[in-house]
């Protein structure tokens, strides 16, 4: 029997349960919410409608979900943990999404964050790389992390292992604002070491996810999760990556987005090296300073800038 909308007062059950129920369905959601305007509408709609608009296979047993209304227990663990300091539900018509992420061709239609959500508005600069870079890479991510942090912009990567670490440690020591976007659910910290990092961004920036609360560290996952690190983006900047690191997936969407793609040049003799050098044999430009971002970016340098990261003198960042 399809439960009265009424009995729904929370617009959030709508967004939620409509978000678990078609999970799993790249792109439903975001049709469905095109086709009928709102959660609500979708829930209202006849099974008619429904199956005419998400068609045959599979999909057929959505409609039959859709069409016996929206179900407050099916979403009760995320309105309990709504409940919770700091946590909140940004949906795809929320004044507080982010602006850039809401122009790519799959935007997701809702994000979980933890922390502060004013995060998602400020200028943002992605960090990606390898999950086991050499020291220099380590270096270089906590360098340009730091002095892209002083300049203003947020520092935005995957809370990974390696260099998307480097980069938030480094952001949150120069006292500046870092994002974490996951590939899990956000009560699902992964790696599991990185739970006092995930406590320290939310106390000063934001952990952010599309993925439902308890989601574990599926390898789809994370593919999916790189399109919303280059999607809130201006740039990516690649730090260190092999010719097969998934960061290299993040500067494919980036490139997809629009969005400006910077990568920073190694030795040729090392693996590392080699996944930022086909990058800029593509058109990505090639990165010795914080300047050549901003410069790209087209935005101004502090006045009394900090000390420049190695290579602004001419020589490379190795």
């Amino acid at each position: 029997m399809r439960i009265g909308m009424d009995t729904a007062e929370d617009p959030r059950v709508c967004w939620l349960d409509l978000h678990r129920i078609t999970a799993g369905y790249a792109g439903l959601m975001i049709g469905l919410l095109r086709q009928f305007g709102s959660p609500q509408a979708v829930f209202s709609a006849s099974r008619v409608d429904l199956e005419r608009c998400l068609g045959g296979g599979s999909s057929a047993s959505v409609a039959a979900v859709l069409a016996g209304g929206p179900d407050p227990q099916r979403v009760s663990a995320e309105i309990a943990w709504l409940s919770q300091e700091h946590a909140h539900l940004v949906t795809i018509d929320d004044v507080r999404y982010p602006a850039l992420l809401r122009q790519i061709a799959d935007p997701p239609p809702l994000l979980y964050v933890r922390g502060d959500v004013a995060a998602l508005a400020r200028p943002q600069i992605a960090l990606a790389g390898s999950r086991n870079p050499t020291a220099g890479g380590r270096r270089n991510a906590r360098e340009f992390a730091t002095a892209l942090s002083r300049c203003g912009l947020a520092v935005t990567a995957g809370l990974a292992l390696g260099i998307d670490a480097s980069a938030h440690l480094a952001a949150l020591q120069a006292g500046g604002l870092t994002i974490a976007i996951m590939g899990t659910g956000v009560d699902r910290i992964y790696p599991s070491q990185h739970r006092q990092l995930a406590h320290d961004i939310i106390r000063s920036g934001a952990l952010v996810t599309e993925m439902p609360l308890g989601s574990g560290p599926s390898a789809e996952n994370f593919p999916r999760r790189n399109r919303i690190i280059s999607g809130m983006a201006a740039g990516v900047l690649v730090v260190e990556a092999g010719i097969r690191s998934g960061a290299l997936i993040t500067a494919r969407f980036a490139a997809e987005q629009g969005r400006e793609v910077f990568a920073i040049p190694g030795s040729i003799h090392s693996p590392l090296s080699r996944g930022c050098h086909a990058l800029i044999r593509q058109g990505a430009k090639l990165v010795e300073g914080t300047a050549d971002i901003l410069e790209e970016l087209r935005l101004s340098i502090p006045a009394t800038p900090e000390p420049p990261v190695p290579g602004s003198s001419g020589a490379p960042v190795a």
